[in-house]
């Protein structure tokens, strides 16, 4: 398979844009947990593991896209310098990396879900 210079180049904004929309979930996620702890009230043990499972996964999910960049960057390198094949070899471990990290905001969605789910049955109480 024969990978252009322009291929990995098309990753570029929508990995951009991934990790901005991760870097919100990230702030939004932090908002939440210092008024948590600021309101004075105590907070239950499963929400307290349901927010830590969140952040550990929204960093793997950042880490992962950041090191998708990277590999697309580095493909774009060994393209560059004619070394085709290893370029694409970098450019499937980049789009691999790019699938981890969606799969990753998956599972954080549904543990969000599931909090918020938690939250509304306290209400309901």
């Amino acid at each position: 398979m024969h990978v252009s210079l322009t291929t990995p180049a098309l990753l570029f904004p929508a990995i951009s844009l991934l990790l901005l929309a991760y870097t919100n979930r990230f702030f939004a996620l932090a908002a939440l947990i210092r008024n948590l702890s600021s309101d004075g009230k105590p907070v239950k043990s499963a929400q307290l593991k349901n927010l830590r499972q969140r952040i550990s996964i929204i960093r793997r999910m950042q880490e992962s896209g950041v090191m998708s960049f990277a590999l697309c960057v580095l493909c774009m390198i060994f393209i560059y310098i004619g070394l085709n094949k290893t370029g694409s070899i970098i450019f499937g471990c980049s789009l691999l990396l790019l699938l981890y990290s969606l799969l990753l905001s998956v599972i954080e969605i549904r543990i969000s879900v599931d909090a918020l789910n938690y939250h509304l049955e306290e209400m309901d109480q």
